[in-house]
């Protein structure tokens, strides 16, 4: 099919850029770039503090790669929609080195999940795949994500493995005999159903981790793209797929469900088991189509909040007030104050939310969330959402969300059609930096101006698959998006893109991003998780070094649990029996005065996951500084334990206890 002639591309483009805010209930402003950008020169000296080095990521293959995916007859028209998602990436610690220096990552080219070291970290095991014929069908499945975490708390890492086509399942690792130590192997891993027996061919784009009801243990919380009994990936389905019944107000995508810790085994056959919680979301929210997940604890009270960026509607944002085995999460939203859009407040957005993540923005010591949209420029340009903190956490209690849009002011609206987002220091400044996967599909027919006539056409008829216009593999969407990479030239400035300047460019098409100290350097490595072209690592060659704080907190295994807390310098040994401690918080003071605060992530994303520990960039004081660190976590048994230690720079190792003091 040949391409709009340009006169039709661009009305259509212009109409449909007015629609996005309309069919939003609200008059959408439309984002646009800084109204200044710093010199050239200025980014220059700026991006000289940064620099990347790409290598190949190790490769396996269950099979040729697939090409396109086979769907459901009714969609088949759509087909490009459906084979541009799926790659990830995630750090983790498979052969208990101390370090997140495995990779987990899904290959969407031949619809495996792949195992293996990190380059340049040894040839420490073969990689391998994450195979089960027994409850995974190439022919109407694909995986989705890698969860990792030590969900039995024996000490070791497991694997939640999501996918389109059916519920997660669990990759429970082995334990060996007491003194083995056998390289990571398929052999090694016991399948566990998350749902057991539960058949629903279940479109899964996202999972985190989290300690909901805030007894001690991680709870499992799942969100699902389309509606749960859709059979997207089946070619002989005579079962219509449903998509969503408005394109700004959609609430008929799949369940959002939240999975209680109650039990596990460990040994040579690993179990876990979870309670369903009935109901916790009202069904117009639990049926939002959602994309990715975060989680983070925003009024310091030990229990998590969570955002859920939703594609086709607003994003929904709960205040947490759970406490052990009860479930009770509660919807909150801005202000929507005189001459903002509605859009631009949060919760009552039209926007395509496909990413989120967590980051102290604003130095204000509560998290900020960087959420990503779509933003192409002539196109669907929704601008992506930095919500900024307000301090007025009071307000969470009268059902307010006491956060701002700054996303156009600090220079983050604008990139492509956005994906997996991360907040991170790289520099080991003190200050974050943003980097965002991009993009859809990479073909000759320009098809921004069909999509656009979804956008401005009847609302009644989005639902309907045969009302949109065909993509096709030989069709493009954001094809040509580079990655970005903002970096701040002043502290309180906005930030700008600077990914070809420091090793990043070329980056074409991605979706997830992982970050992790890989070679226990001091600075943040990454891998970028890319559709149907090879995914790449990044090594961070800082050109300056600077002091970090690395903290790796450590909850004891399962009926071993210590009473008071030990920290001991470096990374964890293999004398230190225990599991992440995902939501651990803490903050650290600088000499200055400045306040840093972090706390351990257990998934927060769209397809890609972090290491599950915490690092602060120092930036200049002094290597040998002592820094003053407030701890914050839930004990087993759901006791909220604070403690201050004085540490110095580097990687630290912390054995959390029950109660509060050192051993």
């Amino acid at each position: 099919m040949t391409a709009p002639k340009p006169r039709r591309t661009m009305v259509t483009r212009i109409v449909g850029l007015t629609a996005v805010g309309l069919l939003g209930l609200g008059v959408t402003k439309i984002a646009q770039p800084p109204c200044e950008r710093a010199p050239e020169a200025e980014l220059d000296a700026a991006a000289k503090d940064f620099r990347f080095t790409r290598f190949p990521v190790p490769e396996k293959a269950s099979r040729p790669s697939v090409g396109w995916l086979d769907v459901n007859p009714s969609i088949e028209h759509l087909k490009g929609w459906y084979s541009t998602v799926g790659a990830g990436v995630s750090f983790t610690d498979l052969d208990g080195d101390g370090l997140a220096n495995d990779l987990c990552r899904i290959e969407p080219r031949t619809r495996d999940v792949i195992l293996a070291p990190a380059p340049g970290t040894g040839d420490r095991y073969a990689p391998f795949l994450l195979e089960d014929t027994k409850f995974f069908d190439p022919r109407t499945m694909t995986p989705n994500g890698c969860v990792p975490g030590d969900f039995n708390e024996d000490g070791l890492t497991d694997l939640l493995i999501l996918f389109q086509g059916r519920p997660p399942l669990f990759f429970m690792r082995k334990a060996e005999a007491e003194g083995a130590h056998t390289p990571p192997s398929r052999d090694l891993y016991v399948t566990v159903e998350l749902a057991p027996g539960l058949k629903q061919p279940w479109f899964t784009p996202a999972a985190i981790l989290t300690d909901v009801d805030a007894d001690g243990h991680l709870d499992v919380v799942v969100a699902n793209y389309h509606a749960d009994d859709d059979e997207v990936l089946d070619p002989t389905s005579t079962k219509p797929v449903t998509f969503a019944d408005s394109f700004s107000r959609g609430f008929n995508g799949g369940y959002k469900r939240i999975y209680l810790w109650s039990n596990a085994s460990k040994g040579s056959n690993p179990t876990v088991n979870y309670k369903l919680v009935d109901s916790p979301f009202p069904e117009k929210e639990a049926r939002a189509w959602t994309l990715a997940l975060a989680a983070a604890d925003l009024d310091n009270d030990g229990r998590s909040e969570i955002y859920f960026a939703n594609d086709f509607g607003p994003d929904n944002l709960y205040w947490n007030q759970s406490t052990p085995g009860h479930v009770k999460m509660v919807r909150i939203q801005g202000e929507r104050k005189p001459g903002v859009p509605e859009s631009k407040t949060l919760g009552r957005d039209s926007n395509k939310g496909m990413g989120v993540d967590f980051g102290d923005v604003n130095g204000d010591g509560i998290p900020d969330i960087f959420v990503s949209n779509i933003a192409a420029r002539f196109a669907l340009n929704e601008g992506h959402f930095l919500w900024q903190s307000t301090g007025e956490l009071d307000k969470m209690k009268q059902g307010i969300a006491p956060y701002v849009e700054k996303g156009e002011t600090l220079g983050l609206s604008l990139s492509d059609w956005g994906w997996d987002t991360k907040l991170a220091d790289f520099n080991n400044d003190g200050l974050l930096e943003a980097v965002q996967a991009v993009g859809f599909i990479k073909g000759k027919g320009n098809r921004w101006a069909r999509v656009g006539e979804v956008a401005i056409g009847n609302d009644e008829l989005v639902h309907i698959p045969a009302a949109w216009q065909s993509v096709l593999p030989e069709h493009d969407l954001a094809g040509q998006s580079q990655t970005p990479f903002y970096i701040r030239t002043k502290p309180d400035g906005p930030f700008y893109d600077v990914a070809s300047r420091v090793g990043l460019g070329g980056v074409e098409i991605s979706r997830g991003i992982a970050i992790s100290d890989v070679d226990g350097d001091g600075d943040l490595d990454m891998a970028i998780a890319s559709q149907w072209r090879p995914s790449a690592y990044f090594r961070n060659d800082l050109p300056k070094s600077r002091p970090f704080l690395g903290l790796v907190p450590i909850q004891s295994v399962a009926g071993s649990h210590r009473e008071l807390t030990a920290v001991h310098d470096g990374r964890p040994t293999a004398a230190d029996q225990g599991w992440p401690a995902v939501g651990a918080f803490a903050s650290i003071t600088l000499p200055n005065g400045k306040v840093i605060v972090g706390q351990v992530d257990g998934g927060n994303g769209h397809s890609g996951r972090r290491s599950q520990d915490l690092h602060f960039g120092l930036g200049d004081i002094s290597p040998t500084a002592d820094i003053p660190v407030h701890l914050r976590w839930r004990a087993v048994g759901g006791k909220l334990v604070e403690e201050d230690l004085t540490l110095k720079p580097g990687w630290h190792t912390l054995l959390l206890g029950t109660k509060a003091g050192q051993s």
